[in-house]
């Protein structure tokens, strides 16, 4: 996921007991992580489809095992930085001898149903399974600011919680083998839409002459200060949780005559309005069911309901 890539300070190294770990998959995420397992003192076997991208890391200290099913038998842990859960399959389907006992923890991105999937597989295999999120670029993985949300078997993820911990601080949410994944897409549902409307929001200057560095440098304004934003409104979580949507600082009425606003402006302008015109319908459907003097949070009402022309 990407975010800030300032430096950022180490955790300690030497905070694990050294384990074998395999890592299968050496993209920047993957090559991040092997990294970093070796600077905690791990001794590392890896796998990659392109064996030139090991180079790097093998000089490092990390071993390249041959096949994947070398790389699988050569540690009880097996940490997975793939494409998605399909690649999963790919690159475990001649190693499944080999994954009986072993403990897979797959932090590639997928469905929260791929995830539940994948663990009903490994099972088959004889194998457990973890799945997870990492939450920083590869460039922050193993620096305390990283940190990675578990879901799955709470045994085997606290078995190898100490090594898992030097990639990033381990957020375990439950049994649930979907429930990272959620996690992890849901913050990527945030992270996707904001710089789709920084995008749109950039496009919606240009069209006025305004530079996009200049375009930018003002909207970060509006990023920076939504935290606070939403911290003067109460605890807007605890207020969704007791189904109270208290209107008195601003109410969808508002709201969503600001997102006409905006459709009305980008479509003036002559640019793509799909994304204000979703907005728009959040607060028309909440405006249709009687909602009009509640807080904006009401909007949640119709995506829960995933019935906006209701």
């Amino acid at each position: 996921m990407e975010q800030s890539t300032e430096q950022q300070k180490p955790l300690n190294a030497n905070s694990a007991h050294p384990i074998d770990v395999s890592v299968i998959g050496l993209g920047p995420m993957g090559q991040a992580m092997v990294r970093t397992l070796l600077a905690a003192g791990h001794r590392v076997t890896v796998w990659n489809r392109s064996a030139h991208r090991a180079r790097g890391v093998v000089a490092e200290g990390a071993t390249l095992a041959d096949s994947t099913a070398a790389a699988v038998a050569a540690s009880d842990l097996v940490i997975l930085s793939l494409t998605d859960y399909r690649a999963m399959y790919d690159v475990l389907q001649d190693a499944t001898a080999e994954l009986a006992g072993s403990t897979i923890v797959n932090l590639s991105s997928d469905t929260p149903e791929q995830a539940r999937r994948a663990e009903t597989w490994a099972a088959a295999q004889g194998a457990h399974f973890v799945t997870g999120g990492i939450m920083v670029p590869a460039p922050m993985v193993g620096t305390e600011a990283s940190y990675v949300y578990y879901s799955g078997a709470f045994e085997h993820f606290t078995r190898h919680r100490p090594a898992l911990a030097s990639l990033g601080q381990p957020r375990y949410l439950g049994a649930d083998a979907g429930l990272a994944q959620l996690m992890y897409q849901a913050h990527l549902d945030l992270f996707l839409t904001s710089l789709s409307a920084l995008m749109h929001a950039t496009a919606l200057l240009d069209t006025a002459g305004i530079s996009a560095s200049a375009a930018i440098d003002e909207l970060m304004t509006t990023l920076r200060d939504i935290p606070a934003m939403l911290a003067g409104g109460g605890n807007i979580g605890a207020q969704i949780d007791a189904g109270e949507h208290p209107g008195h600082l601003s109410t969808v009425t508002m709201m969503g005559a600001t997102a006409d606003h905006l459709v009305a402006a980008s479509e003036a302008a002559g640019i793509e309005s799909a994304l204000p015109r979703a907005v728009q319908a959040h607060y028309r459907h909440a405006i249709a069911h009687g909602h009009g003097g509640d807080n904006w949070t009401r909007i949640i009402d119709g995506m829960r309901s995933a019935r906006l022309s209701a």
